[in-house]
């Protein structure tokens, strides 16, 4: 048995779970909107700002969620800040401290794209956005850090001693491939009926295979816990297999490449998903 069995849960619930997900949708949705705005077509910037609208709210919620689950949520500022010194508060070798400064960092980009967003195509901000240079340049930066975000909370909870989130090096993984199907899908839902249908087929096209993907992932994830898969499963599968896998993964394929007149209701399917994932991963460690 794990050693990882007889240490103490961190007691994270469903802000946590929230704030994994909702800071999958905000970096994966950046990251989508940046690969339209460079490589898609003109008829597809009006999915793209829709991306950049999402992005930003979503990591302000983001923050929201993190300080209120603090057990000093008015001490928020001590994750960034030294509070003798006042300067800035960043330690290397804590995934916290790093996932705040990351976070802080793109909502920065963030906040520039969605500025340039809200001003449309000719606004003061327009600048901000690709084609333009400086646009691109911000679209690159704040892309990698939206895949920072993406992925750093499933590194987070494999830096955490507990098990199942400490006996697999693939939960980072999981997570980013998971954040990418589930921001597609919520462009999906945010552009239906836009007026953008290359757009449209794009995401869907996409999505698909990123959740073939995710498949490959969560089997490998299972896999790479060895017995212990046995210890999760035994509480967690049902739903695992359930809620995810079935209702989250192959009902979606099975209705982007039968019947491809269903983008909506897949959509919709993956993002159910994408949470019952987050939240199986979360609360089964914590009930071992």
């Amino acid at each position: 048995m794990s050693s990882t069995f007889f240490t103490t849960a961190p007691d994270w619930r469903w802000l946590i779970i929230l704030y994994f997900f909702f800071g999958g949708l905000a970096g994966g949705s950046y990251f989508l909107a940046v690969l339209m705005d460079l490589f898609g077509r003109p008829g597809d910037r009006p999915l793209a700002r829709r991306g950049y609208l999402v992005a930003f709210p979503a990591a302000c919620l983001c923050g929201l969620l993190l300080t209120f689950d603090l057990a000093r949520p008015e001490r928020f500022w001590h994750m960034l800040v030294q509070s003798g010194t006042w300067r800035p508060m960043l330690k290397g070798y804590s995934p916290m401290s790093v996932g705040a400064w990351g976070l802080l960092i793109f909502g920065g980009f963030s906040l520039l794209s969605f500025l340039a967003a809200v001003g449309g195509e000719r606004g003061r901000f327009s600048a901000l956005r690709p084609p333009a240079a400086l646009g691109v340049l911000i679209g690159i930066l704040g892309g990698l850090a939206g895949v920072f975000l993406a992925g750093y909370t499933g590194v987070l909870l494999a830096v955490t001693n507990r098990p199942i989130w400490a006996d697999t090096n693939l939960l980072g993984l999981v997570f980013l491939v998971s954040a990418a199907s589930t921001s597609a899908a919520l462009l999906v839902l945010l552009g239906a009926g836009s007026g953008s249908p290359s757009g449209i087929r794009a995401l869907s096209r996409f999505d698909s295979w990123v959740l073939v993907l995710e498949l490959l992932a969560v089997v490998g994830l299972i896999i790479s816990l060895g017995s212990i898969a046995s210890v999760w499963l035994s509480a967690w599968g049902a739903v695992l297999l359930v809620g995810v896998v079935a209702a989250g993964i192959v009902l979606p394929l099975a209705l982007h490449w039968r019947w491809q007149g269903a983008p909506v209701l897949a959509a919709v399917l993956v993002l159910i998903g994408g949470f019952i994932l987050r939240m199986v991963v979360v609360l089964s460690a914590q009930g071992v």
